[in-house]
């Protein structure tokens, strides 16, 4: 099959980080959503998981629509439905309303997330794809902090509803953007309807695809679980305001991309496979001393704020370290029905996704240790299945 020219590096990243964007622009905002629509804050806190359920089915339709009609007209449409859940979430009054339109703009959003990974995966290949996985990675782990920088200073200062219409702005922007600057990847005669049920059994049975499902799951589930408890820790428990908790977002994004950074040098020294042990031991260690911290009751506010920060970082590196050879590699051998594959694997992971912060939101109880054994458990897991996995190598 010809490989087409791949789109630009800016591009690619915009598209592949607008979802993150979306999903933590409005988290300084959770407490005032909260008291505004009279709900519990463990009931807000299901429009995150909400969110990942519509990403989980979005992934899974553009990508196997994508194969059948093109990678740019699967964009552009998601990027339109996208519009449409933004603009709803801006006019909803209601919890049950503001979930529904969470699911929407999920679903549109997903077309970011596939098409651009498989636009990636079938325009480049070998080491270079690596590299290229860990630019995108060292960059896009910076817009998680990005949404709550500017959602908590336009809540501040406006509101949480203009937060919702600073996505309405964002859509337009990204649809305009595609559809001048997003090329097709794929060539003309592969766009075929691909028998779905065959891809699902090769995939099942493959222990690669079973064991990176899981760390890329369990590594995204534990980051956005963060941004939907971390509100209520440091905003509600720390007295901190909206937009300087926006603030702390940066910091802790520069956990993920000097991880991705050291992820990029690691290459030139251990296998992709040995790089996403170590992150996993790192973020497993992270959690420990996360623990650790939240039990310093005797301390003052600002101390153990301060050490729940820096223990946190340590665990998003080890996730910024193991996360681009994990999505590099998972699809390795299904190059020749990559956009359907990518699809039912970004199906299977988000829905873990969603299952890891829907857990957060149950466990929501006020205390500041409910966040650090959760992460502790889920770490562990993954490293434990990552060390197996690795020993077969």
């Amino acid at each position: 099959m010809k490989k087409y020219a791949a789109p630009s590096l800016l591009l690619m990243i915009v598209l592949v980080a607008f979802p993150q964007i979306s999903e933590t622009i409005y988290t300084p905002s959770l407490p005032d959503i909260s008291t505004a629509l009279g709900v519990s804050n463990g009931s807000i806190q299901l429009t995150l998981s909400i969110y990942f359920i519509g990403f989980a089915l979005g992934v899974f339709c553009w990508g196997c629509l994508s194969d059948f009609i093109g990678r740019r007209p699967a964009m552009l449409g998601g990027l339109i439905i996208y519009g449409l859940g933004c603009l709803m979430c801006f006019y909803s009054e209601s919890i049950s309303l503001l979930l529904v339109s969470r699911f929407i703009q999920a679903f549109g959003a997903a077309t970011g997330s596939i098409i651009t990974q498989t636009m990636l995966r079938e325009s480049v290949s070998g080491n270079k794809r690596h590299v290229m996985f860990a630019q995108i990675s060292a960059v896009i782990a910076f817009t998680p902090a990005v949404g709550p920088l500017i959602g908590g200073w336009v809540d501040e200062v406006l509101g949480y509803k203009a937060v919702f219409f600073t996505l309405v702005i964002m859509s337009v922007l990204l649809f305009i953007y595609a559809f001048i600057k997003l090329p097709e990847t794929m060539n003309d005669s592969a766009r075929t309807k691909i028998a779905i049920l065959p891809i699902i059994r090769r995939m099942i049975v493959s222990p690669r695809v079973l064991v990176f499902g899981l760390l890329i799951g369990g590594i995204n589930g534990v980051i956005f679980s963060y941004y939907a408890e971390a509100p209520f820790i440091f905003i509600d428990r720390f007295q901190l305001s909206p937009g300087v908790f926006g603030f702390l977002g940066i910091i802790v994004a520069l956990a993920s991309i000097v991880g991705a950074i050291l992820s990029r040098r690691l290459l030139t020294i251990y296998a992709p496979e040995k790089i996403i042990h170590i992150g996993c031991l790192v973020m497993t260690i992270g959690a420990i001393l996360l623990t650790a911290a939240s039990c310093l009751h005797t301390m003052p506010d600002m101390f153990i704020c301060i050490c729940m920060l820096i223990t946190i970082f340590m665990m998003l590196m080890g996730a910024g370290i193991a996360l681009p050879n994990c999505l590099s590699l998972a699809l390795v051998s299904f190059q020749d029905v990559v956009g359907t594959a990518g699809a039912i694997f970004s199906l299977g992971y988000y829905l873990l996704v969603s299952i890891v912060t829907w857990g957060m939101s149950a466990l929501h109880n006020g205390s500041l240790i409910t966040m650090p054994i959760y992460f502790l458990v889920i770490s562990s897991v993954m490293w434990l299945s990552g060390r197996k996995f690795i020993s077969k190598e």
